[in-house]
């Protein structure tokens, strides 16, 4: 569908500052905005399975909107419920949510690769998403802008290989040490996907695109620059024609060391800079934090508000209050505010 068809956007705020463009005050919207920690979307998971919700497009939207509507007017995003897994499953591979993410058979020798089929149909494996997409952008009505994302390949790749979470990523790790030259083939496999999926969500009304590299900061810096930035790069310049009218952010996590290699230089937008757990902390804790976060922003760059996105270090958790995201996201609003 093309953009022109949905609804006029009246609040560009997040457009403009991912595009490095100065404003009035940071834009904020948090990771997992949409999730457990709210009673709304624990009552509809009550009766429906994780992935059931997110090839569900209607139960998707209704999710997604769920903070839209409890802090209106505070968030200048939505980001579209889904998970960076859904890429994996795509490329044949089955992931079961109980809690968190168990593939029952992962990868293990390279010999297991073949498994995976050489052609993905993006449309038809992930059609679902780009349905969830293009629904809430018309419920959205032009609010506040929609999100879409994807995981980045290493952090898929890491997935894929350990069979879930890993504190150690050893197995994934050592695919590095040991299968170089096969490690890179499936992380280009897993480009080839994102490259087609950031565009499919684009095409269906995404009009942001976050990439996910959550552990991008287990890398050693030159471990990094060789299997994760070219892939990250990869994206952004093949995406670069069929993402025309979306700007695309990467959200590496940990990797204050590993910066160099990403800015090379360049002036870029910055997103996050604030510990989730300051929202356990009490108001005066979060009051406290924004403020300074928003003040070393600001000194960063001159005094104005210009190419910074308000957000945590990483997503909100499940037992934050509802209440104490509330009061995080009025202290953005009022200490980011330049007068």
């Amino acid at each position: 569908m093309a953009q022109a068809q949905f609804p006029p956007l009246t609040n560009d705020l997040l457009l403009r500052a991912a595009r490095g463009e100065q404003t009035d005050r940071a834009p904020v919207w948090v990771m997992r905005q949409a999730g457990r920690y709210l009673p709304e979307f624990r009552k509809i998971r009550e009766n429906h399975e994780f992935f059931e919700v997110c090839r569900t497009p209607d139960l998707a939207t209704e999710i997604t909107m769920q903070p839209i509507r409890r802090y209106a007017g505070l968030l200048d995003a939505a980001i579209i419920f889904s998970d960076i897994l859904v890429v994996p499953q795509a490329m044949g591979m089955e992931v079961i949510m109980n809690p968190g993410p168990h593939f029952p058979n992962p990868l293990n020798t390279p010999e297991d690769m073949e498994k995976l089929p050489r052609e993905v149909d993006v449309e038809k494996e992930l059609g679902y998403v780009f349905e969830a997409l293009t629904l809430t952008r018309k419920t959205l009505a032009g609010q506040v802008p929609l999100i879409g994302f994807s995981g980045a390949p290493w952090t898929l790749m890491m997935y894929m290989i350990e069979g879930g979470g890993s504190q150690t990523r050893q197995k994934s790790k050592t695919w590095l040490f040991k299968y170089p030259e096969a490690s890179k083939q499936l992380l280009e496999r897993i480009t080839d996907v994102c490259v087609r999926y950031l565009i499919g969500q684009v095409n269906a009304g995404a009009q942001l695109l976050q990439i996910f590299d959550s552990n991008a900061g287990d890398l050693s810096p030159y471990d990094f620059s060789k299997f994760a930035l070219p892939y990250l790069k990869r994206i952004a310049d093949e995406g670069s024609r069929g993402f025309e009218g979306a700007t695309t952010p990467c959200h590496p996590r940990d990797v204050a060391r590993l910066t160099d290699g990403i800015i090379d230089g360049r002036t870029i937008t910055m997103q996050g800079n604030l510990d989730p757990v300051v929202l356990y902390g009490g108001k005066e804790a979060i009051e406290r934090e924004v403020k300074r976060m928003c003040k070393a922003f600001q000194d960063a760059r001159g005094g104005a508000c210009k190419a910074w996105i308000a957000n945590l270090g990483h997503g909100i958790t499940p037992g934050v209050d509802p209440e104490d995201m509330k009061f995080f996201l009025e202290c953005v609003h009022k200490y980011s505010a330049v007068s």
